[in-house]
């Protein structure tokens, strides 16, 4: 019988053999420079390498020759250098293949994070400086299908947040609203939707993103951290457009529309979500939570003639979320919680050319932002609103100079704020009377000029310098405190009214700013900035993160102005014709009056919020490593972060005003080792994949120090360690039900390690190509590996026993698919 089988076997094998001599054909053909048109001698030649291994080079006038079977085969041509070629072929003949290669070097950059231009890293005199495109950040791996800006600045070195739900990013130790977030000239107040888990940019209208965390230019004033630039495409004018797309979370629709060809056209882009039913499969947590929100732009360019353009465009944002949580305003039998925000920007644009190289540009502004928290009364249609505001107008107007080895601006600048730090609204019930507190007013007024030029073929330099005078208004009342005491109610020992448009306090000084390059060769550079920058508007809050509705502050008398200086030293290369880049930057921050608060603060309906706040000093300080593939099949970066933030408040003459005992302490956001890292493999122009993973250290948080008893004289028990208390909802089982937990010392403790792996994978159809619909898929696995974070940890004492809980965001994987289309 073996010996039958083996007959058999023999009889197979020469029947397969016959049959493939008999449907050989060849693929022939030349491997070729796509812009020389020089042969490619060594090029690799693999066919069916799915399937089974076919490898060749080419000779040396790049010709090659394999044989393979009739029917489908799939074709790989690869050279060091350049992009891959692939085909897929349907053989029943033999075949000419020419093949022509393109330089990778000469491609234009897929991935861009660093400034504009090329080699701009390297020949530029500015410092942390980077430009991230949103074709990049599309391919990229996004929560719930969102393309989200402010999630993807964050795989760039030196910039965190606390959590995965963070209102705002902090960038090299700065708060959130120490980082100036201008949307087309305009500043955001709330840069996100639903809490922190979307942001508010609708990136189907963004053009680009510039963020300055290094060199700032003087043109830019009002923070003292960064500036995050937005800034949204002017609509076609000659070509009707229409872009949208469908996920779990919102609907998209853009339009471009041509009004008079080449003169005047309208962008308008909207978004919805309205699919806050489906919260509960991606947690447990969001089930009964009710969360919508939509924004609405509309911008219009019109080329007056040759030398005057007009650019108008307005933003409007508005968000409802409603929560089971409730507060405890008192008399206030509420079902629910309620927050509703939004958001309505302005800006007019005239740019006027008066020379080829000379322009005068005037810019018009308004943002007008309005949180509002709503308390539906139990049995009643009635509902109690906690409403607030905040709106700054703003006329600017610059002088562009541009030289072939220098560029000189010069401008003016002219702020407005009002705030509204908040009123109680009863609507009709009689149980709760209406409290209203004092509308800050302030004016900003700043004049600057910025001037980068060449000095030689090896040493550029950019510098600024900005002076900027802010005048806290009147009409209101300012109070007086005793001196050496405690600033509080009790300590007031006169006051003072200032009518309408009397300055109650001024302030104000000059901001240098300086960036010089050292070019060591060709592909790369050495550089040192220099920052100084003051801020008069800041945001008050003894929550880890900012609320929507957290209130905004001016200086005033006895809150003084935060005054940054940043020092920044870095080494810039490129490798390979622009295709690798490397950075390696330093910074060293402090800030002067920094913001913190008294033990137990509450700043809701606060008429003087002095009697709550506290300032002092921070520190931060940091390394930051980044290597970048920009062009090519794979695409992306890695890099790495340590960085420091620390605070010090040692001014006040009592424990209260003195926060661990006026010694340096982490700041909430302090996360001293940051690693991401993010990959493109783009198959074909049909599929590509990508991949991103984050690191980061656990943020600070305070736990107890240990308990104490309200039944006897005995010491505070030791509370020991609390690290296990991390892992779940854990009770102190050793403490007696009369005993609490008492706090010494703010940030002491911190939470687990924070790490993600996500996964997207974009589809283009190919049958759709060249038509005038154009269709893609994203399928998105955001936490691939389901990791369970801890967003946040907290005591509570209920019955005379202290739990500890922690909290959780997204604390499983979450596939999404996400429709987009373009119709032309």
């Amino acid at each position: 019988m073996l010996t039958g089988l083996r007959l058999l076997l023999i009889g197979f094998l020469f029947a397969t053999a016959a049959r493939g001599q008999a449907s050989l054909v060849t693929i022939s053909g030349t491997v070729r420079d796509s812009a020389t048109n020089q042969p490619l001698a060594g090029a690799s030649v693999v066919v069916d390498f799915n399937k089974s291994v076919r490898g060749i080079n080419t000779d040396a006038a790049g010709r090659f020759s394999v044989d393979v079977f009739e029917g489908n085969h799939h074709v790989v041509v690869r050279y060091v250098g350049y992009k891959p070629f692939r085909i897929g072929l349907q053989l029943k003949s033999d075949y000419q293949l020419p093949v022509k290669l393109v330089l990778v070097a000469s491609q234009l950059e897929e991935v861009v994070v660093t400034s504009k231009g090329f080699d701009r890293n390297v020949r530029q005199p500015l410092l942390g400086v980077s430009q991230i495109s949103v074709e990049t950040l599309r391919k990229l791996p996004a929560a719930l299908g969102e393309v989200d800006l402010l999630r993807g600045l964050q795989m760039l070195p030196g910039v965190t947040s606390v959590g995965e739900a963070a209102n705002g990013v902090n960038i090299r130790g700065g708060t959130t609203d120490q980082t100036l977030i201008l949307l087309d000239d305009t500043p955001i107040f709330n840069p996100s939707h639903m809490f922190g888990l979307f942001s508010i940019f609708p990136a189907d209208a963004v053009n680009g993103l510039d963020l300055y965390k290094g060199n700032v230019p003087a043109r830019y004033g009002g923070r003292t951290a960064s500036v995050m630039d937005i800034s949204l495409r002017n609509p076609s004018l000659d070509q009707f457009r229409l872009t949208g797309g469908v996920s779990v979370v919102s609907n998209r629709l853009t339009a471009d529309i041509p009004i008079i060809k080449d003169r005047l056209g309208i962008l308008v882009s909207g978004r919805g979500a309205f699919n806050d039913f489906l919260l509960p499969l991606v947690s447990d947590r969001l089930a009964g939570i009710k969360a919508q929100f939509g924004d609405l732009v509309v911008k219009g360019f019109w080329r007056i003639n040759d030398r005057n353009t007009l650019t108008a465009m307005t933003y409007m944002s508005k968000d409802f979320f409603q929560t089971q949580l409730l507060g405890s305003i008192p008399n206030i039998n509420a079902t629910a919680t309620q927050y509703d925000h939004q958001t309505v920007n302005s800006m007019a644009r005239w740019l006027r050319v008066l020379s080829p190289r000379l322009n005068l540009q005037t810019t018009l502004s308004s943002t007008y932002y309005v949180p509002k928290i709503q308390l539906p009364e139990l049995n009643s249609t009635n509902v109690v609103t906690i409403r607030s505001g905040i709106r700054q107008r703003q006329l600017k107007t610059s002088l562009n100079v541009q030289q072939e080895d220098q560029k000189l601006e010069i401008g003016l600048n002219a702020t407005h704020y009002r705030v509204e730090p908040g009123s109680l609204l009863p609507g009709t019930s009689d149980r709760v009377n209406p409290v209203s507190t004092p509308t800050e007013r302030g004016l900003e007024l700043a004049v600057y000029a910025d001037d980068e030029w060449s000095l030689s073929t090896k040493m550029a330099v950019s510098a600024g310098l900005r002076y900027s005078l802010f005048g806290a208004m009147g009409p209101g009342v300012v109070r007086r405190y005793a001196p050496g005491q405690p600033v509080d109610d009790f300590s007031v020992v006169d006051s003072t009214r200032y009518g309408a448009g009397q300055v109650s306090q001024r302030y104000g000084g000059l901001e240098p700013r300086l960036g010089i390059r050292y070019e060591l060769s060709a592909s790369s550079s050495m550089k040192f900035g220099y920052n100084l920058m003051r801020q008069y508007l800041q945001v008050v809050t003894n929550t880890t993160t900012p609320l929507p509705t957290a209130r905004w502050k001016t200086s005033d008398t006895h809150i003084r102005p935060q005054v940054s200086q940043l020092v920044t030293a870095g080494y810039f290369r490129n490798f390979k014709d622009n295709v690798y880049d490397l950075l390696l930057e330093a910074y060293y921050r402090t800030t002067r009056q920094a913001l913190d608060y008294k033990p137990g603060a509450n700043f809701l309906l606060q008429a003087y919020p002095e009697t709550q706040l506290l300032q002092g000093r921070s520190q931060a300080y940091g390394l930051e490593v980044m290597l970048a593939r920009k062009k090519g099949e794979l695409t992306g970066w890695v890099n790495y972060t340590y960085a420091r933030t620390l605070n010090k408040v040692d001014q006040g003459p009592t424990f209260q005003e003195r926060v661990n005992n006026g010694n340096w302490y982490a700041a909430n956001y302090d996360r001293p080792h940051t690693l991401n890292a993010s990959m493109t493999i783009t198959v074909n122009r049909n599929n590509s994949f990508g991949f991103t993973f984050a690191y980061s250290s656990g943020r600070p948080y305070t736990a107890p120090n240990g308990f104490v008893s309200l039944q006897s004289n005995e010491s505070p028990a030791n509370g020991g360690s609390l690290s296990e208390l991390i892992n779940g909802v854990t009770d102190f089982g050793s403490i007696e039900p009369s005993q609490f937990p008492y706090y010494s010392e703010r940030n002491q403790a911190r939470l687990p390690d924070y790490h993600r792996l996500d996964f997207s994978w974009n589809i283009t159809n190919p049958s759709l190509k060249n038509r005038r619909w154009q269709g893609s898929w994203v399928f998105t696995v955001y936490n691939l590996y389901a990791r369970r974070n801890t967003y946040s940890a907290f005591f509570r004492t209920e019955n005379g026993k202290t739990q500890a809980y922690q909290l959780q965001i997204f604390a499983t994987p979450i596939p999404t698919l996400t429709y987009n289309f373009t119709f032309r």
